[in-house]
């Protein structure tokens, strides 16, 4: 469009129109470097009108053209979550009609969003985006609190519908719960048609609908989820067993069960910190700590084997030892000692 735009710029031009995408003006989850491509398009019709060139650019929502361009590989699955979304299917002969007037305003609206608006549908969604608020009439910030607060007694209800079953109960009802997001998600009929043993991409997730599923779940549950959810825990029944161990109150867990449960923990925060050598050192010398009573148990447990090391390491007292005790016990285990 550049090179377009310098090739042309001293021809006397009668129009000079761009296609862009809605992408650009509104945000899309999942396509940042698209939505920057159209917003150049878009700043591209300003620049040129700026400087009494001929520009139209068009940020376009979906079309309903059927094996044609980005929207032939989509089922009738993501069309209904399209639709979700309040931006339905434009026809070809409102496409057409908007092409129309589009170019015919470009004089003074170089960039013009011809796109379907389903309002009722973008005030169901909770939070409208900004750019349609003075469209879509709700009491927002009203909205906004009284949203957070039922999310967060949602979340309450799950974990005390979860403290009053049996692990493997609360798994099942876990299950479903997810299954029915994702069916949500995925613009099923319902919880049934999602296998719990198959993989989220068999199932047709992509960018998209893998941040829309985090979202819902972060807030079916009050937990805070990453991006990679769906990546790192690639069906239903894994995910399922991950969120079980962070929304299962401690009293639901016990033994292995609550000891993984915060290594999961742990290993999250990991991801979290900033490390400097100073909180590397400090956080590797608790971790060796640590190793060494997990060992220290095992030893003095019924599966111990006999000899001086493992009896030594087991009467080891971590609790009153002082702190050059314990170094000197950390030095031993990393082969640092000058006894070594």
């Amino acid at each position: 469009a550049w090179h377009l735009h310098r090739a042309t710029e001293s021809l006397d031009l009668d129009a000079f129109v761009v296609f862009s995408s809605a992408a650009g003006t509104f945000g899309t989850p999942g396509q940042g470097n698209y939505a920057a491509g159209n917003a150049f398009l878009d700043a591209l019709a300003v620049h040129r009108r700026t400087a009494g060139l001929p520009a139209a650019s068009l940020a376009w929502g979906p079309w309903a053209q059927e094996n044609s361009g980005m929207t032939s590989t989509l089922s009738e699955a993501d069309n209904r979550r399209i639709a979700r979304t309040g931006m339905p299917e434009l026809s070809a002969e409102e496409g057409v009609a908007l092409f129309d007037t589009a170019v015919s305003t470009a004089a003074t609206e170089p960039v013009t969003v011809p796109v379907r608006l389903d309002l009722a549908a973008l005030r169901a969604r909770g939070e409208v985006p900004p750019l349609l608020r003075g469209l879509v009439r709700t009491p927002a910030r009203r909205a906004a609190a009284g949203g957070a607060a039922t999310a967060g007694a949602a979340a309450a209800g799950l974990a005390q519908q979860l403290a009053a079953l049996s692990g493997a109960e609360g798994r099942e009802v876990l299950l479903e719960a997810v299954r029915g997001q994702i069916a949500v998600v995925l613009g099923h009929e319902g919880a049934g048609e999602v296998e719990p043993g198959r993989a989220f991409q068999d199932l047709g997730f992509d960018s998209l609908t893998a941040v829309e599923l985090r979202n819902r779940l972060s807030a079916l549950t009050g937990v805070r989820l990453p991006a990679t959810l769906l990546f790192d825990y690639p069906n239903a029944a894994e995910l399922v067993d991950h969120l079980y161990a962070l929304v299962a109150p401690e009293a639901a867990r016990s033994g292995a069960d609550a000891v993984l449960g915060e290594l999961e923990k742990l290993e999250r925060a990991f991801g979290e910190l900033e490390v400097t050598e100073e909180v590397h050192e400090q956080i590797a010398g608790r971790l060796e700590v640590l190793r060494s009573k997990w060992g220290a148990l095992r030893a003095s447990g019924p599966a111990a084997t006999a000899g001086t090391g493992a009896g030594d390491e087991a009467e080891f007292d971590f609790e009153s030892a002082s702190d050059e005790e314990v170094f000197d016990l950390l030095d031993n285990e990393l082969g640092l000692s000058d006894d070594v």
